[in-house]
């Protein structure tokens, strides 16, 4: 069994040119999946609002559902390294709450660090956070949270003026503390940048492939997620139309009588079977 990544582990990894694989998870048999195929990392995302809520965006999840989610992804993958994923309003609000909401991923949900989305604007919960001795990930670029402030679900970084801010906020994570930087929907030029200038580890999702790893939202790669695809996905597999396959052939089956079979059922001990007229007759006498 693989030893559970460290963020020295990290950090040797980007030293030596190792790209980091991760992926988001938000239940436990995903996640022993996940472990089992050897990821370095897994994201319990707000996007679980999305992908598991049937929400139309990541705003509306709370830290109850974001804690809840994390703790079945530590159950499910033990010795992976675990990022809780602050939730809107979990962190925006003060330094104190956001000490203590990342607090609560390590003491209720076993995370191994926390991510919250922004640059400039939040590196004083960052400092705060770090301060407190947890790690942390800044997420910059396209910030679901902020979706609205940003015009919608859009690329970030692809004019001079839009990528002086996507810099200046890499720079501001980094000097806040953070241990690593996920970049989501940035321009490759502009990542490319971001890597060659930080010493933290940089990590894309949707950003190019300057960066120390990589990572996708399940749901997107495997297919499953149905209401919209982002351009930056590849997908591994197409597993929506295999399970609406499954659910069609067992609606007939069961619809048919086909399902369940003899061999689907426990049998009564030998013997038992020929005392149930007895018992037939305790129960309804008439």
């Amino acid at each position: 069994m693989a030893k559970k990544k460290s963020l020295l582990d990290l950090i040797e990894m980007k030293r030596r040119g190792e790209r980091v694989t991760w992926l988001t998870a938000y239940d436990a048999p995903t996640a022993s999946l996940a472990e089992a195929a050897g990821l370095d990392m897994l994201l319990v995302g707000d996007s679980l609002g999305m992908c598991m809520m049937g929400l139309p965006g990541t705003v509306p999840v709370t830290m109850k559902e974001c804690l809840h989610h994390t703790r079945a992804v530590r159950t499910g993958a033990p010795n992976t390294f675990v990022i809780g994923d602050m939730p809107f309003l979990s962190y925006q609000t003060s330094r104190r709450d956001a000490v203590r909401n990342a607090g609560r991923f390590y003491k209720e949900a076993g995370a191994d660090a926390i991510k919250l989305e922004g640059g400039v604007r939040v590196a004083p919960q960052i400092r705060a956070i770090a301060d407190a001795g947890m790690v942390v990930f800044g997420h910059i670029g396209l910030t679901p949270q902020s979706s609205g402030q940003l015009g919608g679900f859009k690329a970030q970084g692809r004019t001079i003026p839009a990528a002086r801010a996507t810099l200046q906020d890499a720079l501001a994570v980094q000097e806040a503390g953070a241990h690593c930087l996920l970049v989501e929907a940035v321009s490759p030029e502009v990542t490319a940048l971001i890597h060659k200038h930080l010493t933290i580890p940089v990590y894309s999702i949707g950003a190019g492939a300057a960066a120390d790893g990589q990572l996708l939202i399940v749901s997107d790669m495997l297919g499953i997620f149905q209401a919209f695809t982002p351009r930056f996905v590849k997908r591994y597999a197409n597993l929506a139309d295999e399970i609406k396959r499954a659910f069609g052939e067992y609606c007939v089956e069961v619809r048919s009588g086909a399902f369940p079979g003899p061999e689907h059922v426990y049998r009564m001990v030998e013997g038992e079977a020929e005392k149930l007229d007895e018992l037939e007759r305790e129960f309804w006498p008439d």
